[in-house]
């Protein structure tokens, strides 16, 4: 019973496990004051939470595993078990960039919206009407995969706000360019810039037999010194040959043709008749002014027929 005892009494102590030193944290994981495995446990649980994305109260949420995201929990352990009190430890991590750039792609899919230039619907006595112009939102793709990347390497996982910018429309009612407006009653074309009065013009419109459409049409093309050819579908022009750029041509000097089939502005050389409504359909104007209008309206230009 004595040796047993003397036995006893010499054997060694037990290792002391080891602490991590108090204030320790590795990516903002706290795991001070903790032995290697529950530090493990602690690291491991936080990164495998996922991002969170938030935009106007919808979430859209992102886990480590769609974009293959993995963490060297060892160094990460080692590292604090080795450091000094309340150090701060970057945790190694790993993703694929492709894969978060696909979820910001979706993410720009989902909420992207182009801006919406002003339009012309129509006209009144005033002028043209229009529809305003509406900025659109753009999702801020670079800055948002740094962001995603970040959340990845911090394991408090703090939720993210979608990261957007205004798109700016590139055409307002305030800065809208050159508008056509002809009245067939009166007989007159007015260049608008927006809703400004640029100069006003008496013209020839469409006879009652061929009036001229009404609508809202565009310039869809120019020309200057053209051919006239005779329209194929009108009986009054049959039997007659196209006319060659110089006097007498009907079209004069220069041809604005809209999206209105077999419609355009042009020049004439039935000078007398402008001021009524005399044309097949087209919009007759004086040669000098319709060169003065050609220069000025480029194709695309809104025409307003009222």
């Amino acid at each position: 019973m004595i040796a047993a005892g003397l036995a006893c009494a010499a054997a060694p102590a037990s290792q002391t496990t080891r602490m991590i030193p108090a204030g320790v944290s590795v990516a903002g994981v706290r795991v001070g004051s903790l032995s290697a495995e529950p530090a493990r446990a602690r690291i491991e649980a936080a990164f495998a939470r996922p991002v969170t994305i938030g935009y106007r109260g919808a979430a859209t949420v992102v886990s480590p595993e769609q974009v293959d995201a993995t963490l060297s929990v060892d160094a990460a352990v080692s590292s604090a078990l080795a450091a000094t009190p309340r150090s701060r430890i970057a945790l190694p991590v790993r993703y694929s960039q492709q894969k978060v750039a696909k979820v910001v792609a979706s993410l720009a899919r989902r909420y992207n919206r182009p801006a919406v230039n002003a339009k012309v619907t129509g006209a009144l006595a005033a002028g043209p009407t229009f529809e305003p112009a509406r900025a659109g939102i753009a999702v801020r793709v670079t800055t948002m995969r740094a962001a995603i990347a970040q959340r990845l390497r911090d394991g408090n996982r703090a939720p993210l706000e979608l990261l957007t910018a205004t798109v700016r429309p590139t055409r307002t009612v305030a800065h809208f360019g050159p508008v056509i407006v002809v009245t067939r009653g009166a007989n007159i074309l007015t260049l608008y810039d927006g809703r400004r009065v640029v100069r006003t013009f008496p013209v020839a419109t469409g006879q009652a037999i061929y009036p001229t459409p009404a609508g809202v049409w565009s310039i869809a093309n120019k020309q200057r010194n053209p051919w006239w050819y005779p329209p194929t579908y009108d009986a009054w022009a049959k039997g007659l040959k196209p006319v060659p750029p110089g006097p007498g041509n009907p079209l004069g000097t220069r041809w604005m043709g809209l999206t209105a089939p077999g419609v355009g502005i042009h020049g004439t050389d039935a000078d007398t008749s402008i001021g009524y409504s005399a044309s097949h359909g087209c919009i007759r104007m004086h040669v000098p002014d319709a060169e003065w209008l050609f220069e000025r309206v480029p194709v695309r230009t809104t025409v307003v027929i009222l």
